[in-house]
C-alpha cells in the first residue's frame, strides 16, 4: 500500500467524498459499529456540520439477531450518533432466519430495512461504507462465480435499489485510511468476528489478499480492473440500447408482448444478443431477473433453431415465455405456477 494509505482522511477530503449528495433532502447512513461504517458515519456529520444548508442525516444500525453481542454493538453506535448530534434508528430483522445462504439473505434484509427506513424518512438516499478492499473482494468473488462483464463490474458508486439510491461514498478509499482516521480522533469500534470467520466466502479470500498482492493483484489494481469492466459494461448498454431500437423491439399488436425478426437478431453480436434477450425477459417475466448461464443456454437453442426457418421453439425462464414461430423470436409472461395441496 501506499504510505497515503494509511493517513486519516481531512476535512477537505470528506468534503469531496461526500459531495455529490449534498442536494439530497435527507440521507440514511448505514452503521454496523465496524470501522468502515463508524468512519462514515463520524466522516458524515463532520461534512454536514461545514454546510451552511445541507442534507439531514439518520444513522441506521441493523441487528440482524445472529449474534448476541450485535445489540450492544447498536447501542454503541447509537450513543455516538448522539455524541454527533444525529438521530439513531436500530432495524431488527424479525422472524425465523435460513439455515443456509445466511448472508445472503442476511444482506437482502439488512438492505430492505434500510429502504424502509429511507422512505418513512424522507431520505433518497442510504450511504453505506464499502471500501476500495470491499469492491477488490467482490470482484474476486464474482470472477471465481463465472460472472459476466456486468457482475464483474462489481458495486456501483451509486445505484438504484428498492426505490431508494444506494450510494458508496468511500468505494475509493482504503479500509486503513478509514482506521487510521478514527485512531487519529479517538473513536473506538466494533470488530465482528464474522469477518474473520473462515466458514464464509469473503474472509477466505480477505486471508488470500496478502499473497495475491505480492503477485500485482492487490486491492487497487483490482479496483482498476473492475473499473475498466464496468466502463466497458456501460458501452455495451449503449449499443444494446441502439440494437434495441434497431430491431424496433416492441410488438406493435400486443403491448405486452415482445419480438424479435429472427433472421435480424441473428445478426448482432452474440453478447448483444445475450443482453437484448435478457432485457426482454426481465421486463416482461415475473420471476426475474434471468440468471446469466440459463439466458446463456435459451440463446444458444434459439441460435440453434433460427437457421431452421420454419423451427419452432417454446421456452419458460424467469416467468416468461420465449418462443420461435415463423421466423419470429416472442416474449411474453409466463401462466402463473399451479400451486400444489396444501
Amino acid at each position: 500500500m501506499a504510505d497515503d494509505d494509511y493517513s486519516a482522511i481531512t476535512a477537505s477530503q470528506a468534503k469531496l467524498l461526500f459531495a455529490d449528495w449534498k442536494t439530497a433532502p435527507a440521507i440514511v447512513l448505514a452503521v454496523s459499529g465496524g470501522p468502515d461504517s463508524i468512519a462514515l458515519m463520524w466522516l458524515a456529520a463532520r461534512w454536514r456540520r461545514a454546510l451552511t444548508r445541507g442534507p439531514r442525516l439518520i444513522a441506521a444500525t441493523v441487528d440482524h439477531g445472529l449474534r448476541p453481542e450485535a445489540a450492544r454493538e447498536a447501542r454503541e453506535v447509537k450513543k455516538l450518533a448522539k455524541n454527533l448530534d444525529l438521530p439513531h434508528r436500530t432495524l431488527r430483522w424479525q422472524g425465523a432466519k435460513p439455515n443456509t445462504g445466511v448472508p445472503a439473505a442476511a444482506r437482502a434484509a439488512r438492505y430492505r430495512l434500510l429502504a424502509q427506513t429511507a422512505k418513512a424518512s424522507g431520505a433518497t438516499h442510504i450511504l453505506t461504507a464499502h471500501t476500495r478492499d470491499d469492491q477488490a473482494e467482490t470482484l474476486l468473488m464474482r470472477m471465481l462465480r463465472g460472472s459476466g462483464i456486468a457482475g464483474l463490474a462489481a458495486m456501483a458508486r451509486q445505484s438504484e435499489r428498492d426505490g431508494v439510491w444506494l450510494a458508496r461514498p468511500l468505494l475509493d478509499v482504503p479500509k486503513s485510511q478509514l482506521v487510521a482516521t478514527l485512531n487519529k480522533a479517538r473513536i473506538v469500534f466494533a470488530d465482528d468476528p464474522t469477518n474473520h470467520d473462515t466458514n464464509y466466502t469473503r474472509p477466505r479470500l480477505r486471508a488470500l489478499m496478502p499473497a495475491l498482492a505480492e503477485e500485482g493483484g492487490d486491492a487497487r489494481n483490482l479496483v482498476r480492473l473492475a473499473s475498466r469492466l464496468a466502463r466497458a459494461n456501460a458501452a455495451l448498454d449503449v449499443l444494446v440500447d441502439g440494437a434495441e431500437r434497431y430491431l424496433a423491439l416492441r410488438d406493435r399488436n400486443d403491448a405486452a408482448r415482445f419480438g424479435f425478426d429472427a433472421s435480424a437478431f441473428a445478426g448482432l453480436p452474440e453478447e448483444i444478443r445475450l443482453r437484448l434477450l435478457m432485457r426482454a425477459i426481465d421486463r416482461i417475466g415475473h420471476e426475474g431477473p434471468a440468471e446469466l448461464g440459463k439466458a446463456e443456454a435459451l440463446l444458444a437453442v434459439l441460435d440453434a433453431a433460427v437457421p431452421e426457418g420454419e423451427g419452432k421453439l417454446k421456452q419458460t425462464l424467469a416467468g416468461a415465455v420465449i418462443s420461435l414461430i415463423r421466423g419470429r423470436i416472442h416474449v411474453e409472461p409466463a401462466p402463473p405456477r399451479r400451486r400444489g395441496p396444501g
